[in-house]
């Protein structure tokens, strides 16, 4: 039986509600809204919150939402077909009101919704009494693939097709005979490939030059093997300035100074950006060179909607008329480094914000897909909540104690190194940073650690803040257990009056039950301020992963009703991912968290903030 249902516009006027039990439902339904509707994950067509599944249906034609509430445990089969028939049920009865937008008017739908509710009940009996059937070739996902997908090419193994493929060989057939006899589409699609491949063979032959000219003396003759001289490889004489393990004065430290780093007062500074309509402008200004008018079509035609721009007029949009649209779009996706779970959810959450909806006269299919998508990763980057370390740290500072942070991640993805940056950051705003040292599991963590502290208080020495260390580092070895350490650290830091506490943890695998119990054990003992999650942006698929596992053990390891799980994400090594800045995409989708910073060099000032504009439009390109 369900426990509620209502008809509501997308401006939050209610349009009819039944409820079957005295149980409240508002903050179900506010957080179906604001967690999936306003966040546009609109692809899953249900949501599970208190023990209550919601299952919704958009009408983007007429801007309303279906939503239907019942009981979690239960397995209600009809709910789906109840919502598309009261869906098209209340279109056709109150369709001019809702044209005209008449929402304060009373639609009494009682006895519909009780017929339907009904026959809906009956049919979800029959469907469980009734044998179970197998699916149907239509029915099944093979029968759904592309003809691209089932082109044969180079290298793929043909032993394992079942299908037999008929070679036609056309000089043998006259060309009477060739007219009568209808050609199926894959025999098509071999007889030009086959014409394609003698063309390019021929075209070759042709264009080939005789070996004899290439050959000179000098390329007969055999070149001395040369030793390679590497850019930064240095001598034995260097190994004295290198050493970075003994403590130098300042005048003689050949560690780089404050000038050379650069700075980071303030607020870290957005990502460099340039939007197309500079680089518009930039290239009618600064090109003079002519450009053939073939070209320019070219230009314009190419991208991922070229294929759909000549679709404009008035007219439904339909899930058959945007098949072609999100296919190639979610490769694109794909392409940019967007995992391909995540880029399946976000073509299924376009799809549902734009079937039924009517183009205008003069609108696209193409420019209206990419509007929406475009809209949607706005949407998913833009963070649900500002993460503003400075000011939590001041906040901190009025209550005496210090702020904690800590980070955790996989190995190797430069944990330490962003630990560094994000520590200079902050001295560079006048704060004392106290840095525990609890990867106790890796080999050389610690002097790492330590190597970044002598580094850093190089650039900012004592004598320039009334001669106070900035940075200090806490550590007890390796073998212990890193929750006592960090506690140990964090109230070293209270005594000492210290701002911040960044707490160091060792990289672990999200599959390694022993170190995800031991990261679960120190956040829920030492309760930081922030927990922040460091990944790569070159990673793709692997990313939901990580993020899915590391939250579901910060969770199921805390043995607590109210669990701290990851608060931010550090997007580090994005100086060499080029265009493919899907991995940002994926990671904010999965958990929900804001990308705090992103890593972008490997000098201490390479740190910035996430540009939404920029991520999503290199992403449509």
């Amino acid at each position: 039986m369900l426990d509620f249902f209502s008809i509501f516009s997308k401006g939050g006027i209610v349009l009819w509600c039944f409820q079957g039990t005295s149980q409240i439902f508002t903050s179900s339904v506010n957080a179906l809204i604001k967690a999936v509707i306003l966040q546009e994950r609109t692809g899953q067509l249900s949501y599970d919150h208190d023990n209550v599944t919601l299952k919704y249906k958009l009408d983007n034609e007429f801007e309303l939402v279906y939503v239907v509430a019942y009981q979690k445990i239960l397995q209600l089969s009809y709910v789906d077909k109840f919502l598309n028939d009261i869906h098209l049920e209340f279109r056709d009865a109150y369709k001019n009101e809702l044209q005209l937008q008449q929402f304060g008017g009373k639609f009494e739908i009682n006895e519909m919704f009780n017929s339907i509710l009904k026959s809906a009940e009956d049919w979800g009996r029959l469907q469980a009494a009734a044998p179970k059937m197998m699916k149907s070739f239509e029915e099944s996902q093979k029968s759904k693939k592309t003809v691209a997908s089932m082109i044969e090419r180079k290298g793929d193994d043909k032993e394992n097709k079942k299908v037999k493929k008929v070679e036609i060989k056309v000089p043998e057939v006259k060309p009477e005979i060739i007219q009568n006899i209808e050609l199926s589409e894959e025999d098509i699609i071999q007889q030009k490939r086959r014409e394609f491949a003698e063309k390019m063979a021929a075209g070759k032959n042709k264009s080939k030059p005789p070996t004899e000219k290439l050959k000179s003396p000098k390329a007969t003759s055999k070149k001395s093997k040369e030793s390679r001289v590497w850019p930064l490889g240095g001598a034995p004489k260097d190994m004295e300035t290198l050493d970075y393990t003994k403590d130098k004065d300042i005048g003689e430290s050949p560690l780089p100074q404050q000038a050379s780093v650069g700075t980071l007062q303030g607020e870290v500074r957005d990502m460099d950006f340039e939007s197309e309509s500079e680089e518009e402008e930039q290239q009618e200004e600064g090109t003079t060179d002519y450009v053939p008018k073939q070209v320019t079509q070219q230009k314009k035609q190419t991208g991922i909607f070229s294929l759909f721009k000549n679709l404009v007029g008035s007219k439904t949009i339909t899930e058959e008329v945007m098949t072609p649209v999100l296919d190639k779009m979610r490769d694109h996706l794909i392409a940019k480094n967007v995992a391909s779970e995540i880029a399946g959810k976000l073509c299924d959450s376009v799809a549902a914000k734009l079937n039924g909806k009517v183009l205008g006269t003069f609108e696209s299919l193409a420019n209206t897909v990419k509007a929406s998508l475009t809209e949607s990763l706005v949407q998913i980057l833009s963070p649900r909540r500002r993460v503003d370390i400075l000011r939590d740290v001041f906040e901190s500072q009025r209550q005496n104690r210090p702020y904690v942070m800590s980070f955790c991640g996989v190995n190797g993805v430069g944990k330490s190194t962003n630990l560094a940056k994000i520590c200079f950051w902050l001295i560079e705003n006048n704060f004392r940073v106290l840095i525990a040292a609890c990867d106790t599991f890796r080999a050389g963590a610690v002097e790492q650690l330590r190597t970044h502290m002598r580094h850093l208080n190089s650039i900012h020495p004592p004598e320039k803040h009334g001669g106070r260390q900035m940075v200090q580092l806490y550590e007890k070895g390796y073998g212990k257990d890193a929750a006592g350490i960090a506690l140990e650290a964090i109230n070293y830091a209270r005594d000492g009056g210290i701002d911040v506490v960044m707490i160091d943890t060792a990289g672990r695998m999200q599959d390694n039950e022993p170190l995800m119990r031991a990261l679960a054990k120190l956040i829920k003992v030492n309760e930081p301020d922030l927990v922040l999650f460091v990944g790569e942006a070159l990673v793709g698929n692997e990313a939901v992963d990580q993020l899915v596992k590391f939250n579901q053990a910060l969770a199921d390891y805390s043995n607590s009703e109210n669990p701290h799980t990851i608060d931010g994400i550090v997007l580090t090594k994005f100086d060499t991912i080029d265009d493919k800045v899907g991995a940002a995409i994926s990671m904010t989708y999965i958990t929900g968290q804001p990308i705090v910073f992103i890593g972008t060099g490997q000098t201490y000032a390479d740190l910035k903030t996430l540009n939404v504009k920029a991520v999503v439009s290199i992403l449509m390109k």
